[in-house]
């Protein structure tokens, strides 16, 4: 008997024991599938004894659940994040004790532009006495969407300030915008530690948080321990984010399409030694000439500039590339100061027409930002910085339609501080 054939063994033999409950459910998040306008990929967790778990789905307009489809998931153990030491929210320290069985599910062949309801079941199968009706919206099968941008939110359970001023900030994107978004995109450091469990259902039992698919990379943070031990399994286990990467990137390096937009989702992490930035490059490459798009975002968590004062930092080591493959936008964050560029070939700004548009995010905590100095570097390149400082919030929003895809930065209060225009490439088929 294999290790996987035990542990379901193990789940169906503790599951007996606690035929007639219902079990706590948690940790639980919609990701765009590769296709995101008609796959959606869940991800929750549950205690060990737990049973078998199910998701129960319609269209929101299916009233009663007539038309409900009931999938049963698949399950491993997790163990990654046990014994890690970690903070409770008085400050205390201890352990982590986090031991569990997650779930996946890939619901395929869903309706573009659709707006789904969901339960998620344990143990016994009662879909009618479930009071907790979750929703995940596809992507639009067009040229418009739009979405929420943020990062470094660095949810910390003795700081729980931080977690409100980031969930405000969505909330404040969501007024100006007049509307919920069709997903939310975050640029990494989600969590302070990745490896402390106890952070990730906090915050995605948010209510602002919980009603967004999200698509997202991983952070120096999102990666990390307490004591510095690192590992995407971590971001991994959090997310089911398309396995459609490379080597020991899948679930973490990945891409997927969004309307007519191809988001290619890297990590930091794998690329600091040349020969981990040459094997992210071959991949990207392979996966630019392999999906046609009209637009080609990419999305990274270390900056492209240091905003204090404009050296160059990531960009060195992409701008060649994004070049070559005609990158229409780039995101980054990390570097907690807003920094944008208009469109950049070949180290020189351009009418829009070719080259990529460089966006790194501000903080969102309203306590890790950074100030800025005088811009002594890269002056014919960058045309936008900002930062409030240590006391940093803002966040952004990105929208599409068929002329350009356009991204507005937003403080704290909703004041709109700067604004681009990204053309898209009338070249989009490659050899």
């Amino acid at each position: 008997m294999n290790l996987k054939q035990l542990f379901l063994v193990l789940i169906l033999f503790l599951g007996l024991q606690k035929a007639n409950a219902q079990h706590k459910i948690y940790t639980v998040i919609a990701n765009p599938g590769q296709n995101a306008s008609t796959e959606i990929r869940l991800n929750w967790h549950q205690e060990l004894g737990s049973g078998k778990s199910y998701i129960t789905y319609t269209q929101t307009t299916d009233k009663n659940w007539k038309k409900a489809v009931t999938i049963e998931a698949d399950q491993s153990l997790c163990s990654v994040f046990d014994s890690i030491y970690s903070k409770r929210p008085n400050g205390e320290d201890f352990y982590e004790d986090a031991k569990f069985v997650r779930n996946t599910v890939t619901l395929q062949d869903l309706k573009p532009g659709t707006q789904y309801q969901y339960k998620l079941t344990s143990g016994t199968i009662d879909v009618n006495n479930d009071k907790d009706i979750r929703m995940f919206r596809t992507a639009p099968g067009s040229d418009r969407w739009n979405m929420g941008v943020i990062s470094d939110i660095h949810v910390y359970a003795p700081l729980p300030d931080r977690q409100k001023a980031g969930m405000s900030m969505i909330q404040q994107l969501e007024k100006q915008h007049k509307q919920p978004f069709d997903m939310m995109l975050h640029v990494g450091d989600l969590s302070a530690w990745g490896g402390s469990y106890s952070f990730w259902p906090t915050l995605y039992a948010d209510s602002t948080f919980s009603r967004y698919v999200w698509a997202g990379v991983n952070g120096n943070h999102d990666d990390m321990t307490r004591q510095h031990a690192q590992s995407n399994a971590f971001f991994r286990n959090v997310n089911n984010n398309p396995d459609n990467g490379y080597g020991d990137q899948l679930g973490v390096c990945y891409y997927f399409t969004y309307g007519n937009t191809l988001f290619v989702m890297l990590n930091n992490e794998a690329m600091k030694s040349e020969e981990g930035l040459t094997e992210a490059q071959q991949w990207m490459k392979a996966v630019v000439r392999d999906n046609p798009s009209k637009y080609l975002v990419v999305v990274s968590h270390y900056q492209w500039f240091m905003g204090g004062d404009g050296r160059s930092s990531q960009y060195t080591r992409w701008k060649q590339l994004f070049d070559e493959l005609r990158v229409d936008l780039a995101i980054s964050g990390n570097n907690h100061i807003y920094v944008r560029t208009n469109a950049l070939y070949a180290d020189k700004e351009t009418d829009g027409s070719r080259g990529t548009v460089y966006i790194q995010t501000p903080s969102a905590d309203n306590e890790r930002g950074q100030a800025m100095g005088a811009l002594q570097y890269n002056q014919d390149l960058i045309r936008s910085r900002w930062t409030e400082g240590p006391n940093t919030v803002g966040a952004l929003i990105m929208s599409a339609n068929k002329k350009h895809l356009k991204l507005t930065l937003y403080d704290r209060n909703g004041k709109p501080l700067d604004q681009v225009m990204v053309k898209p490439k009338s070249h989009r088929k490659r050899r």
